[in-house]
């Protein structure tokens, strides 16, 4: 059997980061990733011309302290590149409602809805409340249905109603002032993963899909279905919750019940770029139909080119192909000739709900003497950061446990 130091298995920012921190650590690590490319939720799309847009997360902020460190480890601190002044817009139909940002938003909200409301903000608390239940009394119900909604809808992909109130919209005191207010790569956000994948000590082999964990009486085994199986002290699972249930049944039973308590949603994104003569739409950043196929466009005019325009649109699972060609283009006001290198993108997110915390301490309480960690984008948040700070603990606290050489 294979040894190494630290087993991760995934490839997203999450176990990457967990790489990260064990490589930085002195230890060795293997990365096994059932996909054929890194990344996983962050994926830039790359064109032979160079131009590139991202089919998943899209936006770093310089709140995001612990992700600049690791751009910082990796030598990657002269490709961060300032985005663009943010163009949030809202589709009603087939109609872009006139205005950006809080232009767009003075047009949809009803103020006396709004007035009537304000007095449940004094003292309002996010605990116990989904987003629907805290933020519908915060604006109203018509503003939240008619705004709000679609607006938080956005934010993941997928239809945020029964969020934990608290797991959206977050606020994050420290700042790298040093590094743009918003900001990607040079290359895109998948630079910084293939930025982490060629540090010291780490070694990613993909198309690696692993069956199940196995503890051997001192350390674990990590079984792949090809039958190459490898053995480490310290195993990171940093899938979704389906797959980290399925692998985690035989070691970890108690664990795996958990992590099955966390729902899931499917997002299908359909990218492609568009030459700029092409299109009418005004540069926009951010697009949020009130009520369609999708829940959000997510563009590339943050980093602006005079050629292209490249548009990444997260639609509802279960379309049909030309179905989302057809509303793409009656949409933007295109032919489907317009539509070059298509690429199509799922993706499997956490949708928690109501009790979400409480999985989560019975997840850290049931692992907190192994070296088993678990990690991903369904604990603290869907963001980066979220991701990065939850590897870095688990990380830490891993190494405690770990009498390693």
């Amino acid at each position: 059997m294979e040894k190494r130091d630290v087993i991760v298995v995934g490839a997203g920012i999450s176990g990457l980061a967990f790489a990260y921190y064990a490589a930085r650590a002195g230890r060795s690590v293997l990365v096994l990733e059932r996909g054929e490319r890194l990344g996983g939720c962050l994926s830039t799309h790359r064109l032979a011309s160079g131009y590139w847009f991202e089919l998943g997360a899209h936006t770093c902020y310089n709140s995001y302290v612990r992700l600049a460190e690791i751009v910082e480890g990796c030598g990657l601190r002269g490709e961060v590149l300032r985005r663009a002044r943010t163009h949030l817009r809202f589709f009603e139909g087939d109609e872009l409602v006139p205005g950006s940002n809080l232009r767009a938003l003075v047009r949809l909200i009803s103020f006396g809805e709004l007035i009537r409301s304000a007095p449940r903000m004094v003292a309002a608390k996010k605990d116990g409340h989904t987003v629907y239940s805290y933020y519908s009394r915060m604006v109203g119900r018509r503003n939240y249905g008619n705004v709000f909604g679609p607006l938080f809808a956005a934010v993941p992909s997928q239809g945020a109603d029964a969020f934990p109130a608290g797991m959206l919209m977050k606020s994050r005191r420290t700042r790298r002032r040093d590094f743009p207010r918003s900001f990607t790569l040079g290359q895109g956000l998948q630079t910084l993963v293939d930025g982490i994948a060629r540090q010291p000590r780490i070694e990613v082999r993909l198309s690696s899909s692993v069956s199940s964990v196995e503890w051997t009486g001192g350390e674990y085994a990590v079984l792949a279905q090809g039958g190459e199986d490898c053995g480490a002290p310290v195993v990171a699972v940093a899938t979704s919750p389906s797959v980290a249930s399925r692998i985690l049944r035989g070691v970890a039973p108690e664990l795996a019940t958990q992590a099955a308590r966390v729902k899931e949603s499917v997002v299908e994104t359909l990218g492609f770029v568009v030459r700029a003569e092409k299109l009418r739409l005004p540069v926009s950043t951010f697009l949020i139909p009130r009520d369609d196929l999708f829940h959000s466009v997510v563009t590339r005019d943050s980093v602006p080119d005079p050629a292209w325009r490249g548009f990444a649109f997260h639609f509802r699972p279960g379309q049909p192909l030309e179905k989302k060609i057809e509303r793409v283009t009656r949409l933007l006001g295109i032919s489907r000739g317009d539509l070059e290198d298509l690429a199509e993108e799922s993706a499997l997110l956490p949708s928690p709900v109501l009790g979400h915390e409480h999985v989560v301490r019975e997840i850290d309480r049931l692992s907190s003497g192994a070296r088993l960690c678990l990690t991903g984008n369904w604990f603290a948040g869907l963001s980066i950061e979220d991701c990065v700070s939850r590897s870095r603990e688990e990380w830490e606290r891993a190494a405690r446990l770990a009498t390693l050489p």
